[in-house]
C-alpha cells in the first residue's frame, strides 16, 4: 500500500468548497488531511461574477473577504484548511488575441500566486505538492510561481470540449499537462489523453462515499417516487442536454408505456422544452438535496446513465455508476471507453433499442446473488484506495527525479 505522511498539500481547481454538488476534489482532500496537511484554495473571484452575481450569497461571502469584513482562511478539520483568496481576478476569456489573453491571464496568476503564498506560509507550509483539478487557466503559471516541490495535475472531465475552455484551453491545456511533474486521472480515456503530453500520466479511478450510498433496509423511499408505478427506471444527476441523450429516453419511454422513467436533478433549458414532458410515464422530480439521493436511487428497479457520446463526454468517469452498483442496482448505461472498467458489473449499451433489451433482461435477472456482487465491486472503489493510487504516482516520479 502506498501512503503519503506528514505532508503539505496545496489544492486548487475550479470546484469551491462550498459547492452545493458533489465534488472529487473535495472528497479527496479529506482523504488526503488523514495523513497530510491540506490547504485547499478556493478558485478567485472573477470581475465579471462579481457583479453579475453580486446578490448571490456565495459571491457576497467573498466580497465580505476581500473587503477585511471576515477571515478568508478557515480550518475545517485538525489538518484541513480552506482558503478564500482575497483578491478578484479580470474576467478575460473573451480575449480571442491569444498573446493579449496569455499576457493578461499571467498577470491573473501572478495576484493568485502572491495570495496563495500568504496563505500558504500563515500555516508554515513547506516543501509542498501542488495538487491541480483541472484548472487550466488560473493555475497554469502556478508551477513556476510556487515552486512545490511537485505538481500534479488531475484531469477528471475532458473539459476542452466545452464552449468556455475550447478557444484558449485547446493549445493551453496541453501545455500545461507537459510541465506538469505528473498527471492522475480518473478514467482510461484521459490517463491516454494526457500520457500523449507527458509519459508520467497515471490512470487512478476515482472513490464512492458508501457512508451516503448504502443498501440499507432503513432508508424510506420518498413520498414523491413512491407514488410513481412501477417497474421504475431512473436517473440521478444533472440533466443537461450535453451530457444525457434524449433520444434514447424518448424511445425508452414510447417503446414501454407500461414503465416509468424517472428523472431526478436540476435541468437545463433544452430539457425544460423536451417532448419528454408530454409523455404521462416520464416523470422529473427536480433537484434534490445530496443526503436524499440514495433514497432514490433505492426506488427505482433499474437505473439508468443515457449518456450522449461527444468529445465531452466521452472519457467521462461518471461517478453515478459507482453510486448505483453501491446499492446494489441493475444498471444500464452507454458504452464508452471509460465504461470498460464496468463491463462485468454493467449492462452497456450501444443504442438506443439496446436500453430497451437490457433493461427487460434486468428486471428478470435482479437477483439478491447480483445484488451483492454489484455492491462488492463498487466497494473497490474507496476515495482511500483512489489516494493510495495517486500517492503512488507520486511516489514513483518523486523517486525518478531524486535518481
Amino acid at each position: 500500500m502506498s501512503i503519503l505522511k506528514n505532508r503539505d498539500i496545496i489544492i486548487v481547481g475550479q470546484q469551491p468548497w462550498d459547492t452545493a454538488i458533489g465534488s472529487n476534489c473535495k472528497d479527496l482532500a479529506l482523504e488526503f488531511s488523514k495523513n497530510n496537511r491540506v490547504l485547499y484554495v478556493n478558485a478567485p473571484l472573477d470581475r465579471r461574477t462579481s457583479l453579475q452575481q453580486k446578490n448571490a450569497e456565495t459571491v457576497k461571502k467573498r466580497l465580505r473577504i476581500i473587503a477585511g469584513k471576515e477571515e478568508g482562511l478557515e480550518q475545517v478539520s485538525t489538518n484541513l484548511w480552506v482558503y478564500y483568496p482575497k483578491i478578484i481576478i479580470e474576467s478575460i476569456n473573451w480575449i480571442k488575441v491569444m498573446p493579449v489573453f496569455r499576457w493578461l491571464n499571467k498577470l491573473n496568476n501572478q495576484k493568485f500566486a502572491r495570495d496563495i503564498n500568504v496563505a500558504s506560509k500563515t500555516l508554515n507550509f513547506d516543501n509542498f505538492i501542488l495538487f491541480n483539478d483541472n484548472d487550466i487557466f488560473r493555475s497554469f503559471h502556478l508551477k513556476e510561481l510556487l515552486n512545490p516541490a511537485i505538481s500534479v495535475y488531475y484531469s477528471r472531465d475532458y473539459i476542452i470540449a466545452t464552449p468556455y475552455w475550447q478557444y484558449h484551453g485547446k493549445y493551453m491545456e496541453p501545455q500545461l499537462i507537459k510541465k506538469s511533474d505528473l498527471c492522475v486521472a480518473n478514467s482510461v480515456f484521459l490517463a491516454n489523453y494526457c500520457r500523449k503530453y507527458n509519459p508520467n500520466s497515471f490512470y487512478v479511478g476515482q472513490g464512492c462515499d458508501f457512508k451516503l450510498f448504502k443498501n440499507d433496509k432503513q432508508i424510506p423511499i420518498p413520498d414523491d417516487l413512491s407514488a410513481i408505478k412501477g417497474p421504475i427506471l431512473g436517473y440521478v444527476g444533472a440533466i443537461l442536454l450535453i451530457r444525457l441523450d434524449e433520444e434514447i429516453l424518448l424511445h425508452l419511454a414510447k417503446a414501454r408505456p407500461d414503465w416509468s422513467i424517472v428523472l431526478v436533478g436540476p435541468e437545463d433549458d433544452d430539457f425544460k422544452r423536451s417532448e419528454l414532458h408530454q409523455l404521462s410515464n416520464v416523470h422529473f422530480l427536480g433537484s434534490k438535496s445530496t443526503e436524499t439521493l440514495a433514497a432514490y436511487i433505492k426506488g427505482f428497479d433499474v437505473c439508468l446513465n443515457p449518456q450522449a457520446i461527444n468529445p465531452l463526454t466521452i472519457g467521462n468517469y461518471p461517478r453515478k455508476i459507482d453510486e448505483y452498483l453501491a446499492m446494489g442496482k441493475p444498471t444500464i448505461a452507454t458504452k464508452t471507453e471509460a465504461m470498460s472498467i464496468f463491463e462485468q458489473h454493467v449492462y452497456l449499451a450501444e443504442t438506443k433499442e439496446d436500453y430497451v433489451i437490457l433493461a427487460e433482461k434486468a428486471l428478470i435477472e435482479h437477483s439478491a446473488a447480483l445484488a451483492t456482487e454489484r455492491i462488492n465491486f463498487a466497494r473497490t472503489h474507496t476515495w482511500e484506495k483512489n489516494a493510495e493510487d495517486i500517492y503512488q504516482a507520486i511516489n514513483e516520479v518523486e523517486s525518478g527525479q531524486r535518481r
